[in-house]
């Protein structure tokens, strides 16, 4: 029997346009310090230049370029531990890792992801976009195509990886992959027919999020600990 959910603190951190690599490594110093109750639960937003990440569900086929050919188009090529398949991360997409410890009132992975998809969906609809999930899948989809792909890993109750929600994506990029379960895949874009800021897009999500979540928003953009810790993720050694 679960104990009743508590409201919570979430911080929300915009780190801009970050490689994955180091994206990667942020993520993994928050998860630290959330799981060991270091600072509150956590909303990573981030934009990553054009990269491929395949999950613990990728099979040989899911990659359908050459090396070679994400070679000569300056596509990175990362193998993670999040649950899914392959999928196409770059510019104008927006990319949510949500880092939360589930314990000791949240430990239901099923309606972590549930919560997921929600905070998306009516963050679309604030857009006036109609989406929805779809059963037996994961991510958010449109009647044009899926907008948003969901992966995440759990360790210790402790949440890392998470969304991509295609604002202003490059669609052609997924050519190079075989997404998730084949789905098409549309953009925010594409559906209203215009180009959207991602700023605004991302500020519907966390407060989305945090209502969804049943938390209290901090905002931490400006917290000079987090401002030391990413200036020596990404310093040159």
């Amino acid at each position: 029997m679960q104990t009743k959910m508590q409201q919570r603190t979430l911080t929300v951190r915009r780190l801009g346009n970050l490689e994955y690599g180091l994206a990667l490594q942020v993520q993994k110093q928050t998860e630290a310090a959330v799981r060991d109750r270091m600072q509150p639960d956590t909303l990573l937003l981030v934009e990553h230049p054009d990269v491929i990440t395949l999950g613990r569900r990728a099979s040989d086929n899911a990659l359908l370029a050459s090396p070679e050919v994400l070679a000569a188009r300056s596509i990175a090529l990362f193998e993670t531990n999040r649950g899914g398949k392959a999928t196409y991360h770059g510019f104008g997409q927006i990319v949510g890792y949500p880092v939360i410890n589930l314990s000791p009132d949240r430990e239901d992975v099923h309606v972590y992801v549930r919560d997921l998809e929600e905070a998306l969906i009516r963050a679309l609809a604030d857009f006036g976009i109609e989406s929805f999930p779809i059963k037996g899948l994961t991510g958010v989809h449109t009647r044009q195509g899926k907008l948003a792909a969901i992966g995440v890993h759990i360790a210790r109750w402790t949440t890392t990886h998470g969304f991509a929600l295609n604002v202003n994506t490059d669609l052609s990029f997924f050519n190079l992959i075989t997404p998730c379960e084949g789905e098409a895949v549309t953009s925010m874009k594409e559906v209203l027919g215009r180009t959207l800021p991602l700023h605004d897009v991302e500020d519907r999500i966390i407060t989305r999020f945090a209502e969804v979540f049943y938390m209290e928003l901090e905002d931490a953009d400006h917290q000079p600990l987090f401002e030391t810790q990413l200036s020596r993720t990404i310093a040159p050694v």
